[in-house]
């Protein structure tokens, strides 16, 4: 049983990672129950033959810097846990720490248990809700965390010491889409409409690049948005995985203007994957995912990535082949690979 303490009909990291991590042990042969939040299901998950159990309302709150889309229900949780202990299940919590969902199943001592830390940085919640949590933690069979930055985290706040894996790629299905048509020099932003994101920054930026050059932006435009001077603006509303995949090989640039709080950065992998060049904020989980392979700016300084994105749409920047083969090395295979390594030892150990 994999575990996502979000709501998987909403966009997000942690979603994303748990879906195509069901879809790969699914193509393994392996029975694979996915439990989350909320109700409705994931096509994706339906076509690869994996089972979802969706409980507990979905409520909105705003933590380290995003929108989490979470349930406070501690009867859904305690179902969960029932339906895992009933079939002696190895549980994988992702997000273990995050209210409340997997709360019930990190107390268990009945069930074989993995966690994977994927946040970077403590809040009020992980200070307060740190001490509880710790004891509950004692439970795990094994632990990953998908940075460094993650796994100082995980230590900092619970006092786990998880080994340090990675976010992984469905690297076939970038490789296999259809590049997305262009009109001319294009950059493309992927991400939620939260300050912590940085698309203020980019389109600030905009205002100061050539009209000939198409910005592609998920999400909506703010309120009372009207075409300036500088880029073109084209708002993309939520698109699919499949629509994603195809601008990522279209667009000229990635771009990541996040200002902070991001473990990882697999959307920057994705854009190398995709033949991007990547310009992405001087942050540690971004610096450590493009390992040389982008072009990094101050964070919050527009000005330097309008400049960044011109040099990048000239021509310049590190080797896009160079990139595409660094973005090889975190396909969901070997990911997978290791977690069912960490699955054998938390089984052994229970």
């Amino acid at each position: 049983m994999l575990l996502s303490p979000y709501d998987l009909s909403v966009p997000g990291g942690v979603q994303g990672q748990v879906i195509a991590m069901a879809e790969e042990l699914a193509r393994r042969g392996r029975r694979v129950v996915v439990a989350a939040p909320g109700q409705g299901s994931v096509p994706a998950l339906a076509g690869a033959g994996v089972e979802e159990v969706r409980r507990g309302r979905v409520r909105r709150f705003t933590a380290n810097g995003s929108v989490a889309p979470i349930s406070l229900s501690i009867s859904a949780s305690q179902a969960v846990r029932r339906r895992a202990e009933d079939e002696r299940f190895i549980v994988h919590l992702h997000e273990p720490a995050t209210p409340v969902f997997g709360w019930q199943l990190l107390a268990s001592s009945e069930l074989a248990l993995v966690a994977t830390f994927h946040r970077s940085g403590v809040d009020s919640l992980y200070s307060l809700a740190g001490p509880l949590l710790s004891r509950r933690c004692r439970h795990l069979g094994a632990s990953a965390a998908v940075s460094e930055a993650a796994a100082a985290t995980a230590h900092s706040a619970l006092g786990v010491s998880p080994e340090i894996l990675f976010n992984g790629l469905n690297l076939d299905d970038i490789d296999t889409a259809t590049p997305w048509t262009t009109n001319g020099p294009t950059v493309l932003f992927i991400g939620r409409d939260e300050p912590r994101k940085g698309r203020a920054v980019l389109l600030e930026a905009a205002a100061h690049l050539e009209p000939t050059v198409t910005i592609w932006l998920t999400g909506g435009a703010p309120r009372g948005w009207a075409q300036g001077p500088g880029a073109r603006l084209e708002w993309l509303g939520i698109i699919s995985e499949a629509e994603k995949n195809a601008r990522l090989r279209g667009a000229d640039v990635l771009c990541a203007p996040s200002l902070g709080g991001e473990s990882f950065g697999i959307v920057l992998l994705e854009g190398l994957a995709g033949g991007a060049t990547v310009v992405a904020s001087d942050i540690d989980g971004y610096r450590q995912a493009l390992s040389g392979h982008g072009v990094l700016f101050e964070p919050g300084n527009s000005s330097a990535l309008a400049a960044a994105l011109a040099a990048a749409l000239r021509g310049g920047g590190p080797d896009k082949a160079a990139g595409q083969a660094h973005a090889q090395g975190w396909s969901m295979r070997s990911l997978v690979d290791s977690y069912e390594a960490l699955y054998e030892r938390a089984e052994l150990g229970h």
